[in-house]
Parts: C-alpha cells; sequence; structure tokens
C-alpha cells in the first residue's frame, strides 16, 4: 500500500472477525508448559508456558489471547495480550500453520477467518490455519493516533510536495501524526518492531505447542518471517514468503523499489486497457500513462466531486493516488479501475475514492475498521531511521521520476514521516541468512506493484537455503491467485516437504 507520508508493503483480502478477543479480554492463562522448548530466558518462562483459553468466535472459529510483554527486555514491566484465531483443520491435523497478510498492520484474526481463501482445501484438511494481530494491530492493544475525520484529512494532503511551501505543510502534518502517536499510544509506541512481533510469534508457537514454527507470511508477512528465522533459525519449520520485502534495505531503497514497481504495474494496467478497446486514457501506451500523470496533477490543483461518501466531499491527489493503488493489487480490479477513470474524466470522484475506501479499510461513512493506516507508520518507523531532511527527499523526487514519472515523486517523500517519528528507530537495514534453517520458499511475481520481483530474488539469494518461485503475472503476491504452478508447488512443500530446488518458474 501507498500513501501520504505512508508506504506500506500492502496486504492481502481478510474477512471481517466478530467474537476475537480485544485485548483486554482474559484469553491467555499460566500453568504447566506444553510448549516443546525452552524459553530464551528464565524471566520469559511465564510467557513461554501459558496455555490457550480457546473459545468459540465467528463461525466454526476459536479465539484466544496470548499474553506477552510490553518490553522483552524488562518482562516483568507490563504486559498485553496478543488476539490469536484458529480455524481448525478440517480432516486429520498434522500441524498448525501461522498466517499474516502483511501490511504492516494486517489483522492476521480476520486472514485466518478466511482459512480457505488463503490456502487450499488440502492444506486446510492438514493444518489448523492460525493468525494473530500483530502488537498494536487492530484487536491487540490498537494503536490510534488520529481520529478518523483527522485520518481522513491526513490521508487526503498532498502528497507530492512542489514548492517549499508545499514541503513545509507537508512535514508540519507528519509531525503532528508522529507527536499525536505519542500522546495516545503510550509505551507500546516503542515496542511494536518488526523484531518485537517475532518475539511474540515465537510465544504463539510455545503456546501452540509446537517444536518448530511452520509459517505462511505475504507481503510485509514475509518480513515478519524472515526476521523470525533471523532471531529463531533452529525453530523454523516449512516457510513460505510470498510477495518480499527484502530486510537489507534502506527506506530510501524501499521508496524507489515501490515507485518502480507501482510504475510497472500501470504499464502493465494501460497496455491492458489499451488493448481492450475504447479506454478512456487513450489509444496508445504513452498517450494512456501520460493521462494518468496529467489527471493526478489536475486534481492537485483542483480536486474534483465525491458525492458518495459521507464525509470526504473532495477527491483530492492523495485520496485519487490510492484508488488508483488500490487497483494496481489485483488484476481483477483493472475494469473497476478503467470505469472509476471514465468517470473521474467527467468531474465524478466517486468510482476512485471507492477504490480508496478499500485500500484504507473505510467505510463511506467514514469510519476506519481497522488501524492499519495509523499503526504501519509507528512499525515502519521503528524498523528504520528517518531523515528529516526535505533536501535529500527533494533529490530522490527528481531521481526516482526518471525512471518512474507517474508514482516517484510521491513515494520518494514515503518514509519522511520516520524522519520526526518521536521514537528512536531499534531496527536498521540487515542481511538475513537463516543459517542453520531448512529450505525456505520465496515467491515472487514479475509485476508485483508493492513487493517488486527484484526484492524476492535478492531475499532467495542472501537465504541460505532460499527456494525462489518465480511467477510471470500481474498483481500483489502469487499463491492462491489462480497459478496452478504456484499451488501446487507450494502444497507439495507443505503436505510433504518437496522442496521445488533453486529456482522453479511459472
Amino acid at each position: 500500500m501507498i500513501g501520504l507520508a505512508t508506504v506500506l508493503a500492502g496486504c492481502t483480502g481478510d474477512a471481517e472477525v466478530k467474537g476475537a478477543p480485544s485485548s483486554s479480554s482474559a484469553g491467555a492463562t499460566g500453568g504447566p508448559s506444553a510448549a516443546p522448548n525452552t524459553p530464551p530466558s528464565p524471566a520469559l518462562a511465564q510467557f513461554y508456558n501459558q496455555k490457550l483459553n480457546w473459545q468459540d468466535c465467528e463461525g466454526d472459529n476459536k479465539c484466544a489471547g496470548l499474553k506477552v510483554p510490553i518490553d522483552y527486555t524488562k518482562p516483568a514491566g507490563g504486559s498485553i495480550e496478543v488476539a490469536v484465531l484458529k480455524s481448525a483443520a478440517t480432516g486429520d491435523k498434522k500441524g498448525s500453520l501461522v498466517v499474516n497478510p502483511g501490511g504492516p498492520g494486517g489483522s492476521g484474526v480476520d486472514y485466518a477467518a478466511a482459512a480457505d481463501f488463503v490456502v487450499s482445501s488440502k492444506v486446510h484438511k492438514s493444518y489448523d490455519v492460525v493468525g494473530f494481530d500483530p502488537r498494536g494491530v487492530q484487536r491487540s492493544a490498537p494503536i490510534t493516533c488520529l481520529d478518523d475525520k483527522q485520518l481522513d484529512t491526513f490521508l487526503g494532503s498532498d502528497p507530492s510536495p512542489d514548492d517549499k511551501a508545499e514541503e513545509g505543510s507537508f512535514m508540519k502534518s507528519t509531525k503532528g501524526f508522529g507527536d499525536a502517536c505519542k500522546t495516545k499510544a503510550g509505551p507500546l509506541l516503542s515496542h511494536v518492531s518488526t523484531s518485537d512481533a517475532v518475539k511474540d510469534m515465537d510465544v504463539l508457537r510455545a503456546a501452540l505447542g509446537e517444536p518448530k514454527l511452520d509459517y505462511l507470511g505475504k507481503s510485509y508477512g514475509t518480513f515478519l518471517g524472515s526476521t523470525y528465522a533471523d532471531q529463531f533459525p533452529s525453530r523454523v519449520g516449512k516457510f513460505v514468503l510470498d510477495g518480499v520485502v527484502s530486510p537489507d534495505l534502506t527506506n530510501t531503497e524501499m521508496n524507489k523499489g515501490q515507485a518502480e514497481g507501482f510504475e510497472r504495474a500501470t504499464k502493465s494496467y494501460v497496455k491492458d486497457c489499451v488493448a481492450g478497446g475504447g479506454c478512456p486514457l487513450g489509444s496508445t501506451q504513452q498517450a494512456g500513462e501520460q493521462k494518468i500523470r496529467d489527471f493526478l496533477k489536475q486534481v492537485d490543483a483542483k480536486p474534483i466531486p465525491v458525492t458518495d461518501d459521507e464525509q470526504v466531499k473532495q477527491l483530492t491527489e492523495g485520496w485519487a493516488s490510492m484508488g488508483i493503488a488500490a487497483a494496481m493489487y489485483d488484476q481483477g480490479s483493472w475494469g473497476t479501475l478503467t470505469q472509476a477513470f471514465k468517470s473521474a474524466f467527467g468531474g465524478d470522484g466517486n468510482g476512485l475514492m471507492k477504490l480508496a475506501n478499500s485500500y484504507a479499510e473505510r467505510g463511506s461513512g467514514g469510519s476506519y475498521s481497522g488501524n492499519i493506516m495509523q499503526v504501519i507508520n509507528a512499525v515502519n518507523c521503528l524498523d528504520r531511521q528517518g531523515n528529516s531532511d526535505p533536501a535529500s527527499y527533494e533529490k530522490d523526487q527528481a531521481d526516482f521520476s526518471k525512471t518512474a514519472p507517474t508514482w516517484g515523486p510521491m513515494l520518494a517523500w514515503g518514509t519522511a514521516i520516520c524522519g520526526t517519528w518521536p521514537v528512536k528507530a531499534t531496527g536498521a537495514p540487515k542481511k538475513i541468512t537463516a543459517a542453520g534453517s531448512g529450505p525456505i520458499l520465496v515467491i515472487g511475481t514479475t509485476r508485483d506493484p508493492a513487493t517488486p520481483y527484484e526484492w524476492s530474488q535478492r531475499l532467495a539469494a542472501m537465504l541460505q537455503n532460499g527456494r525462489l518461485i518465480s511467477y510471470d503475472g500481474d498483481g500483489h503476491t502469487a499463491y492462491r491467485r489462480s497459478n496452478s504452478c504456484v499451488d501446487n508447488a507450494v502444497d507439495a512443500y507443505l503436505l510433504d516437504g518437496k522442496d521445488p530446488g533453486k529456482s522453479l518458474k511459472c
């Protein structure tokens, strides 16, 4: 995902779950350990020895709360509960498969509730599909910095400053967001990094009674997976990482990679639109790409009306770019985007606003179903140190625009919010080898907008036992997206441990 001062790796579709525990629910209790591994330190024993108190929640699912320390270096200094959902194996169970849809900020609880969408029926027959809302997300002590109206204003703001005045307004807005987080989020704001979340994953593994973690992570979920493999290589079971966020990239490298990824995806969309005839963007590839850039400049200067939303009444460049980006995640949305462009060129912003709403987990009434658009910044800014110098972003803007003229001007500023973030970063780019782990499947889609294919190639080469599956296609992530080559390889690996080899092309 992308947005004002916000670079998201993005996440796959999910379902809303009712009846899952909130962070205040009493879902986890202490007791004799059923976990097959001892904790990393004796002070963490109470967390590693807990038993999950499963309760019925929506459908045939079970929900529980996992107690974890706020600060793993001070485990006696306070705790939170992480919401967990289990969709039980439909046949003879061989283990638990923990899943995460991405984000940062995507709900693993909602994702696991959609288990029949997330994994094949064969995999679900053999595995309990288990999802969790990472700390700070939705049901797990959620971090919320702005109210809905304030978030509307923030997301609708100009994502591509064109002059010093706009730069000043942009940096003021991002600093205000961070200050609001510091005021409202409390001590947890310093402890929602990816490194913190993977420690929770190991506590979850122990609470599930699994000697090793079997895991399917998509998008940002791949960063959770690779970081877990780095911290706990001996506990890596079967790992599938689909749509990779490469752990060794700087903020600038990530911003540029996403700009080029979205540019590549946009080119593919325009090519398809033009080939179909009657494309509102024009009759040639070049004209179509330029039409999109011209349109974004037009709504930057003069937003167009939105009439179907109770709160947002104008389609700004921020909302328009978000709507276009949303459609890049799934080729099945391209027709919807084409219709939205037809309407927008006639002065009707409703179509693009609806796409933007789906992207932001926002309803037309103005309420947000999740907090992904807020917690993403808290996670990203802990994982990588930001830069507060606008001149550096001006330089990036010029550089990115050479290879990504549509998306470069916006994504150059993608992590500027981290430059004034009120909490110091605890993470840094790192090469991860996961030495000692078994084979780890890494899947890359050649025209993936949010996690460019090159990032999957990079991680597969970096890992001691990486296995690259390359899918020649469009959209974000590949497994369970109608490609039997990818699906069969992943299923054979999860069910039978079949190694697809160092490189498989689909």
